[in-house]
């Protein structure tokens, strides 16, 4: 188990806002940081409702109720347990991992496989590095990388490697390191079918990595030169199978690297392959990535959206790449992002002439035969998603077939990406304009595309809205008590003074109870930071109203005399609930019995409270 120690310095270390800026892009007003919500909506909101408190390190949205301690935040975004996020932080921040005597819960040993499959792809990188750079057998592999235009700096950067071509030297190596057979099997790196044999073999290899810049799987690209035995060319591309660490819709190859400049331009180019991203790099255009092997994803886009607000598609101009940028923007728009597509050719005309020099389809090309700064310079050039779909749409339909309406159906899958009705409409009015038709023929044309199609959007968002209120099932109450309790749970060191002048039985609210009880379990484990108090909280909602409250700046002023002033309202409305009951009593007994001694008693103790209650008023 992770020692108390560790967790209490990943709680005093860590900086919410650069953990949080990792996955939400965060702007700052006021004392807190504001961004578009990860948890509802894709992170598409307009207006921001999910926020981030740096000194008390929590957050919290308004739109879904969501919140808690940045550990919390860090456990629901990349879906990892306690001992998981923990051991992330702590390599983010540097801290050494120390942990207590006594034995491993299976949560522990399942975090123990991912951290040894991280290891492994670690050491894996580095043998292929080794044998690009130091052994004959790489010599062929670095030849062509360089001659492709790349530089060591690069080469170095996306730590590039060359696999050998005996398929069991990998598995052999890694059994001599002491790695077992069974755990080899689970690791993506050999063959389902020959066990020992290396997924990998005789090519230049390329690191993907996860968010953290830890190795995930690999890519490995045949060499030109390369054929099977058998005479048959091999596979242009290999990729690695999805593992415990690698999941190909969660990933983006080289988000580590562009993740920074992404936030700050609030941009990113999307590529379609390893080197193009490489080229990117290189010309100086750190904020591009690419899609691992299969189209480019919801889930990947909604990544991008918590980053930027535009794509600047660079797809290969061959007709897979068409289709593949078509399906891009689809998706970009559906996920809330703005959609550019650089016009490579039209970057490489000649200035004099404004003839095209040259068809090079992708980055990689323009970088071996024209260098950086010309790459650099074709991505001036760009044309938006709409007018791209236009002239992809007249030249498929109008020029071969001269058919308007196919060209302008073409564009309905666009439309119906859009989440504005204004835009919508502005669209619609641009294809009419475009293709010489009525404005009411394409409406009506989409309308029925639309009714008739396979589209849920709209469903979607009801279902969404329904799990997200099902979710709190357990009514949260401002009071008095729920107040008290909760400026106590930010400002932990004052629960001593709190249950030597309150007592849990003086507390009716049902949650303010089970914050009380969670507190006392703290104090007990001599636990402080409010993410060891969230964790003894069960109730979801009442964790989220923690979080609202705390970062809604309420309890940042003298934290002494709100717990004072709150200590005093709950003995006070509890003495006067007590009076009314004694009032009551009284009335009863004179109607009933008249028992002079019992109503003598009862006029007794209203006395004693009426001067407890002046004594808390400070009269």
């Amino acid at each position: 188990m992770i020692a108390k120690s560790t967790i209490d310095e990943v709680n005093t270390r860590l900086d919410a806002i650069s953990v949080v800026g990792d996955y939400v892009r965060l702007e700052k007003k006021g004392g807190r940081f504001w961004g578009r919500c990860p948890f509802h909506g894709g992170g598409q909101e307009k207006t921001p409702s999910f926020k981030v408190d740096p000194d008390l390190k929590m957050y919290h949205c308004f739109g879904c109720g969501k919140g808690g301690s940045i550990i919390n935040f860090v456990m629901e975004m990349d879906k990892l347990t306690y001992p998981e996020a923990i051991k992330s932080l702590a390599r983010k921040i540097g801290i050494e991992i120390v942990y207590e005597e006594g034995s491993y819960s299976k949560i522990e040993n399942d975090s123990s496989l991912k951290e040894e499959l991280f290891e492994l792809y670690r050491r894996t990188t580095n043998t292929f590095m080794h044998f690009l750079h130091e052994k004959e057998a790489g010599k062929e592999a670095l030849s062509y990388i360089l001659k492709r235009g790349f530089s060591q700096e690069i080469i170095s950067l996306f730590k590039l490697g060359f696999s050998p071509v005996d398929r069991d030297f990998l598995h052999n190596f890694l059994r001599q390191k002491g790695y077992s057979n069974d755990f080899l099997e689970k690791s993506g790196l050999f063959s389902s079918n020959y066990k020992t044999f290396s997924l990998f073999s005789g090519r230049l290899m390329f690191p993907i990595t996860d968010r953290q810049g830890r190795i995930v799987a690999f890519g490995g690209r045949a060499l030109p030169a390369a054929v099977q035995p058998d005479g048959r060319e091999p596979p242009k591309y290999i990729n690695s199978p999805e593992t415990e660490i690698y999941k190909k819709g969660q990933t983006l190859f080289a988000i580590d690297l562009a993740k920074n400049e992404m936030r700050q331009k609030k941009s990113v180019y999307l590529a379609e392959g390893y080197m193009d991203v490489m080229a990117l790099h290189q010309a100086g255009i750190v904020n591009a990535v690419a899609p691992l092997g299969t189209s480019f994803t919801d889930e990947q886009a909604g990544w991008l959206r918590r980053w930027v607000d535009k794509v600047i598609l660079i797809f290969d101009s061959d007709e897979a790449g068409q289709k593949a940028a078509y399906k891009a923007i689809i998706t970009c728009r559906k996920n809330g992002l703005s959609c550019m597509l650089s016009d490579l050719q039209e970057g490489l005309k000649d200035e004099i002439s404004g003839e095209k020099t040259v068809n090079y389809k992708d980055p990689a090309d323009i970088l071996q035969k024209f260098g950086p700064e010309v790459l650099k310079k074709t991505l001036e050039f760009t044309i938006n998603d709409f007018e791209y779909l236009i002239l992809r749409g007249k030249l498929q339909y109008v020029s071969t077939e001269g058919d308007i309406n196919r060209a302008a159906a073409f564009m309905f899958p666009y439309l119906d990406s859009l989440d504005s009705e204004v835009e919508i409409s502005d669209s619609i009015t641009r294809i009419a304009d475009i293709y010489k038709i009525q404005r009411s023929a394409v409406q009506k044309d989409y309308l029925q595309w639309k009714s008739g199609g396979n589209s849920k959007k709209y469903q979607d968002v009801n279902i969404n809205k329904t799990e997200s209120s099902a979710k709190n099932n357990f009514k949260i109450k401002r009071n008095a008590e729920l107040s008290l309790l909760t400026i106590v749970a930010f400002n932990m060191e004052l629960y001593r003074q709190l249950r030597s002048a309150l007592e849990i039985r003086e507390i009716d609210d049902p949650a303010a109870k089970e914050l009380f009880i969670a507190l006392e379990e703290c104090y007990i484990h001599d636990q402080s930071g409010t993410d060891s108090l969230l964790a003894r909280i069960n109730d979801e909602s009442l964790r989220n109203y923690i979080a609202e409250r705390g970062t809604s700046g309420e309890f940042k002023g003298d934290s002494q005399k709100f717990m004072e002033d709150g200590i005093k309202k709950i003995k006070k409305k509890r003495l006067e609930k007590r009076l009314l009951e004694i009032n009551a009593q009284m009335r009863e007994s004179e109607r009933k019995d008249g028992n002079l001694i019992y109503i003598d008693e009862l006029l007794a103790e209203k006395l004693h409270i009426d001067s407890q209650i002046r004594e808390l008023e400070g009269k």
